[in-house]
């Protein structure tokens, strides 16, 4: 059975532009569609009338990218945990439900129209210091340099982190605390990253606060929305690895 429900979405002609609300009938919207179907739809109809449609990022639609991050009715990526925008489906609201669309907000992460947002401040931050150096030459044997499950566990969800931005979405500080941590943890945390395990922790932290990023407050607001479960141990890890590069200058 089809749905009709009213949006009211954030349209902004620039990062410079005043935004506004604007409010939008979806008719005909099937529940097993996804949110971002639900838009292309309501785009068609607009692109048909001859206005402006809808901007919004997407790429992969399959959870992964984490580019198609949208604020819905106040939660980054909608209401279902440990999912992104893209896999959040109609079924989760009802016939006649008002939906708020809005974009990742953060002076870090300027509007270039409508719903999306410039996320480049978080490739600044890991080209400060997101890699390992090794010598080049043939991949080595698996089990030359032998790892414990338990760390290479911990790598491995650390490493998950898609770059999406809801965690700075979600902190009332706009703070890039789990992001930033979440990048320095699955590479120091390896032997084949603890040569800039501290130097790693300076550079990208120092990276982060110079892109205007918020403070950390420790509430968890960024752990309850991140798509992949990233842990807030992770901002301690961080921490404690910068404070030790501070105290061994």
């Amino acid at each position: 059975m089809s749905m009709t429900v009213t949006l009211k979405v954030w349209r902004q002609a620039n990062s410079t532009a005043q935004g506004r609300l604007e409010t939008y009938t979806a008719k005909n919207v099937h529940p097993d569609m996804s949110f971002l179907e639900m838009l292309d739809v309501v785009n068609d109809d607009l692109i048909r009338e001859g206005k402006d449609p809808i901007a919004f990022d997407s790429d992969c639609r399959e959870g992964i990218c984490g580019s198609c991050g949208l604020v819905i009715d106040g939660i980054p990526h909608g209401p279902d945990p440990g999912a992104t925008t893209c896999q959040v489906h109609m079924r989760r609201f009802r016939n006649g439900d008002t939906i708020t669309i809005e974009p990742f907000r953060a002076k870090a992460f300027p509007v270039l129209k409508d719903l999306v947002v410039d996320r480049s401040a978080f490739d600044r931050i890991i080209a400060a210091g997101g890699y390992v150096s090794m010598n080049a030459g043939g991949a080595p044997d698996g089990n030359s340099i032998p790892i414990p499950k338990d760390i290479a566990d911990l790598a491995m969800d650390n490493a998950q982190c898609i770059g999406c931005g809801a965690c700075v979405a979600a902190c009332k500080n706009a703070a890039a605390h789990l992001f930033t941590s979440a990048k320095i943890s699955h590479l120091g945390i390896l032997p084949q990253g603890e040569p800039e395990r501290l130097r790693r922790a300076e550079r990208m932290v120092a990276r982060m606060d110079a892109e205007g990023f918020g403070s950390c407050s420790n509430e968890g607001e960024c752990e309850a929305v991140c798509p992949k479960g990233i842990p807030i141990s992770s901002i301690a890890r961080m921490n404690r690895d910068f404070l030790k590069a501070a105290l061994s200058r």
